[in-house]
């Protein structure tokens, strides 16, 4: 299947038109469109079937749980299929069932392991506070992140690891948060942010044979080998913010396989 990718958009600031991408079966949105949910609208009347998973943009200054239920809803008026703990497969043009995993999988802040956990929650305390979102009518601070992380992470790691039973062909990961410290932004390299940005997901990516993600304002493609197996690739393909550069060399169009 011949899918086109994009990420981190964020056309409440930005100015970017996407189009669709000649030849592609499925576009993918892994997050951080619009935190206003109006840039969303161009991708009703797009060609092909849209998968979308939120990211933690589309959250900001609400109730996270409300904003879900919502968003689906608004999503669904748009004929776009949001999976937030969801599971989709999509017939490719060649008759392959493909079944796609999404979830936003906040940050559980154990990137570093249990010693470096309180430092990156001390870290992540700032983008939350940025954020400005609640949870049941209390701030949606790091510590409440970490426990919708860790219910993102066991969802994960039970629906990876079931059989096809002949139901699926491939299984694609989507997740909104990067599932490994290679993904990390070399611009800054690993420090207690770092974990705000990516989990500790590298045993789960074999169960994969793609992985997608956004957040990081930076692409990536690279592979995770597997025994017995073809390697699994891991792919962000995040706009990012023009003023910083992000944007330079950014290819909309581009095709990803799977």
């Amino acid at each position: 299947m011949r899918l086109q990718i994009l990420s981190d958009l964020h056309l409440e600031t930005e100015t970017f038109e996407a189009q669709p991408a000649p030849g592609a079966e499925l576009l993918i949105l892994a997050g951080d469109i619009d935190r206003g949910w109006d840039g969303l609208r161009p991708f009703a009347q797009w060609p092909v079937p849209v998968l979308f998973v939120p990211g933690n943009h589309e959250f900001d200054g609400r109730d996270v749980d409300q904003a879900a239920i919502e968003l689906r809803a608004f999503c669904d008026s748009l004929g776009i299929r949001m999976l937030n703990r969801d599971t989709a497969v999509v017939t490719d043009d060649q008759g392959r069932r493909i079944r796609f995993c999404g979830t936003v999988r906040w940050s559980d802040f154990d990137l570093f392991g249990e010693a470096g956990r309180a430092k990156a929650l001390r870290a992540g305390s700032y983008f939350q506070r940025v954020m400005g979102a609640t949870r049941h009518g209390q701030p949606f601070d790091a510590e409440s992140v970490r426990v919708l992380g860790l219910a993102c992470r066991a969802w994960l790691e039970r629906t990876l690891q079931e059989s096809p039973q002949g139901r699926w062909d491939r299984t694609v990961a989507i997740t909104h948060f990067a599932p490994s410290l290679r993904s990390a932004d070399p611009r800054y390299g690993p420090q207690p942010t770092t974990a705000s940005f990516c989990n500790s997901d590298d045993d789960l990516i074999p169960r994969a044979d793609l992985w997608i993600h956004g957040h990081l304002h930076c692409r990536h493609d690279y592979l995770v080998s597997r025994p017995g197996l073809h390697a699994s690739r891991v792919v962000c393909q995040a706009r990012g913010l023009e003023k910083k550069g992000e944007a330079n060399g950014f290819d909309p169009l581009r095709l990803f396989e799977v």
